[in-house]
């Protein structure tokens, strides 16, 4: 049973309050022997859900959604003040924490060769009894619903890795993780980006500062001007939206004084 919601944000359910919340629950699938999907909500793909049904059937089958993105956060906390952000970059390492204590596999799927080697190298180095099951970058114009996806996906479970970062940017790596967590319910597949990329230190993030105060959608903008203005401009005017639908809402639900 998926844990109860708590926040909802134009109509998509969040179910991770904070880090120590993901820790927890992900521990217990692990010792349930039981796996699940789990997505970092952003506008971007609330965006994309209204244009994908099938991206947004995926979504809400997810185990685990959590709050990534500040405009989402902001949005969750009139549900539960302390919400807090954690976003699919921020993920990786709390997830290995819990592989190494638990002594169960992690497999990474997804992103490029050298990231996944550069990532796994790391990592073993900060979780000395971390096992990497293996890993696996899927070539160009990769398939989620295809034959290939399907061997993938049977390598992942033969590997015996109970976890899998999935890092095929959305909405592929949520409908690959749907898929998949279907077919072998023991694997938890978590959709984390391009978490790997920062890891292995072949992607920048926005520094510190930025990601404190919500700021990296500037840095991404600046990096990657071209292909980020569009996405960033619907986001804004999806933002503008729901803020607008929330406060009608909040002024029909105000009852009218007598004259």
């Amino acid at each position: 049973m998926n844990p109860k919601p708590v926040a909802v944000v134009a109509g998509q359910q969040i179910n991770v309050r904070n880090f120590d919340d993901l820790q927890r629950l992900v521990t217990g699938r692990v010792n349930q022997d039981a796996g699940f999907t789990l997505a970092t909500l952003n506008l971007d793909h609330l965006v994309k859900q209204r244009r994908d049904k099938i991206f947004l059937a995926a979504y809400q089958r997810m185990t685990f959604v959590t709050a990534d993105g500040m405009p989402i956060v902001m949005l969750g906390r009139q549900m539960t003040p302390d919400l807090q952000r954690v976003a699919g970059a921020d993920i990786v390492l709390p997830i290995c924490e819990v592989a190494e204590r638990n002594g169960v596999g992690v497999f990474m799927f997804g992103s490029d060769s050298a990231s996944l080697h550069g990532a796994a190298q790391r990592l073993q180095a900060r979780y000395p009894k971390l096992i990497v099951s293996g890993i696996e970058a899927p070539p160009q114009g990769f398939d989620y619903a295809s034959a290939e996806a399907l061997e993938s996906a049977a390598r992942i479970a033969a590997s015996g890795a109970r976890l899998c970062f999935v890092c095929l940017g959305a909405p592929k790596q949520e409908m690959f993780a749907d898929r998949m967590a279907a077919i072998y319910p023991h694997v938890g597949f978590l959709c984390v980006g391009a978490a790997l990329d920062f890891v292995a230190n072949t992607q920048t993030r926005a520094p510190n500062m930025m990601q404190r105060f919500g700021l990296e959608w500037i840095w991404r903008l600046v990096s990657h001007p071209r292909r980020m203005a569009w996405r960033y401009a619907l986001c804004a005017v999806l933002l503008i939206q729901i803020l607008l639908g929330r406060l009608t809402t909040q002024r029909s639900a105000i009852p009218e004084r007598d004259a």
